[in-house]
């Protein structure tokens, strides 16, 4: 076989599984919104807006995967999906509170196929810059052009380490550190022309709510060219839930500077004991190319912290949050670069306990394109998710107000535009052999 046939042999093999993947992956959302009428009820209400989202997101997808024949084309169905995705505006993530990383698999870069008696020490870092106003799907222009946006510079920081209990099951605890700057009018005298229209900050630092987990992979590792892992971990609140600063321009005279509990959003931690399950795998179709995939769930069974919001109406909710991620990659030696898709968000109601308290929930869909280093112990990655949809839904709330009024209520929140993610990795103990390719495979999957 020539190399050029076998190039094109590489690509034809990437290509028809790299379309499995996406089409399964869209076909289980269409699945869940398309019988979301059966699905509507108080514990899942938040498939309401996957519903609204993807039909309007992907408007000829649902007339393709419903063919009598799925046999397409290949690359052509791929470059009609992305094409789709890249057609629409630019979204991101900020006020819904998802607080950096949740899961505990080596989402985090920490459980990637460890071997026994291996461990790993990684450094991930994420920032986002929260300022365009959404209230459902619609941005709200007006906030920007009157200037009265809020605006949240949140930074975040996870410290890492993962162990290989054997070469199948893995453990690691992350430890979080966030920074969050929140400027706002509304919250300092108000908003004009009713209020001063004077704009001050608010900010919070410190440890985040830290994480255990632990994953088991199915396979033993190097039998096959792919490999899943699920895993089952626990966030602890201890992250400051209540953190205050000062807020200018208060009182009946709006006179007073006083101190007071900070926004949900730049809260370091919720005030709750999280469960999370998650699931990670990779498909290797080559030596160059492949298909990586993630999820996660995380269930806060508390309903509220006791933490009371500043206008005493409401207390903070301790909300679950939920993620997932597909990512196709290409090897280039110690280089990689990947491009996917990932789904981020908070829903209205919790698994799991009461939905009750104050929470901003809502979700964003993303394109994330990155490149990732990697050799010997050592790998580093940076990625951009870029985002295409927000949807700030309502909340559990704002559903009793909308039953209990009779009058439509939907809260707003800020969003971001992109993301920035890093991360670096070192390796070490087990066997002492590493790879390029592992290693560069390994922090792809890291945020």
């Amino acid at each position: 076989m020539t190399y050029m046939t076998h190039l094109r042999w590489e690509r034809t093999v990437f290509w028809k599984y790299f379309e499995m993947y996406l089409l399964l992956f869209l076909m289980i959302i269409i699945a869940i919104t398309e019988r979301v009428d059966q699905l509507e009820s108080e514990f899942h209400p938040y498939f309401y807006p996957f519903r609204t989202s993807f039909k309007n997101f992907l408007p000829g997808f649902f007339t393709i995967v419903k063919l009598k024949h799925y046999k397409m084309k290949k690359i052509y169905t791929t470059i009609i999906v992305l094409a789709s995705l890249i057609s629409v505006k630019s979204y991101g993530q900020g006020c819904v509170a998802i607080r950096g990383n949740s899961s505990c698999n080596a989402l985090s870069g920490n459980g990637f196929e460890l071997q026994s008696k291996e461990w790993t020490v990684s450094l991930n870092g994420r920032y986002f810059e929260s300022f365009r106003h959404f209230r459902g799907s619609e941005e709200e222009h007006e906030r920007i052009e009157k200037g009265t946006q809020v605006i949240n510079d949140s930074y975040f920081v996870d410290l890492s380490v993962g162990m290989g209990i054997t070469d199948r099951l893995y453990a690691n605890v992350t430890l979080p550190y966030v920074h969050h700057l929140r400027s706002s009018m509304y919250e300092h005298g108000g908003n004009p022309p009713n209020g001063l229209g004077e704009r001050h900050e608010t900010s919070s630092k410190g440890l985040g709510d830290v994480r255990f987990g632990a994953g088991y992979w199915l396979l033993p590792q190097g039998k096959k060219n792919y490999n899943y892992a699920f895993g089952l971990g626990v966030k602890l609140p201890t992250g400051k839930y209540d953190y205050t600063d000062i807020f200018y321009n208060q009182g009946a005279d709006k006179s007073q500077d006083i101190e007071g509990v900070v926004d949900q959003s730049i809260q370091p931690g919720d005030g709750g004991v999280g469960i999370n399950l998650d699931f990670q795998g990779y498909h290797s179709f080559s030596s160059r190319f492949g298909i990586l995939s993630s999820a996660f769930y995380m269930s806060n069974p508390k309903a509220t912290n006791g933490v009371l919001t500043r206008n005493k109406r409401s207390e903070f909710s301790c909300p679950d949050q939920f993620g997932v991620r597909i990512a196709a990659y290409a090897n280039m030696g110690v280089f990689s670069s990947f491009v996917g898709g990932r789904i981020e968000g908070v829903p209205a109601s919790d698994l799991i306990g009461s939905s009750e308290g104050y929470r901003r929930p809502g979700y964003a869909v993303s394109v994330e394109p990155g490149i990732s280093y990697g050799k010997g112990p050592v790998a580093a990655f940076v990625s951009v998710p870029i985002a295409l949809y927000r949807n700030r839904i309502q909340s559990y709330e704002d559903k009793i107000t909308t039953a209990e009024t009779g009058k439509f209520t939907q809260g707003d929140a800020a969003f971001a535009d992109y993301l920035v993610n890093v991360g670096v990795s070192y390796r070490f103990g087990g066997h002492q052999m590493h790879s390029s390719q592992k290693g560069s495979l390994k922090i792809q999957m890291a945020e």
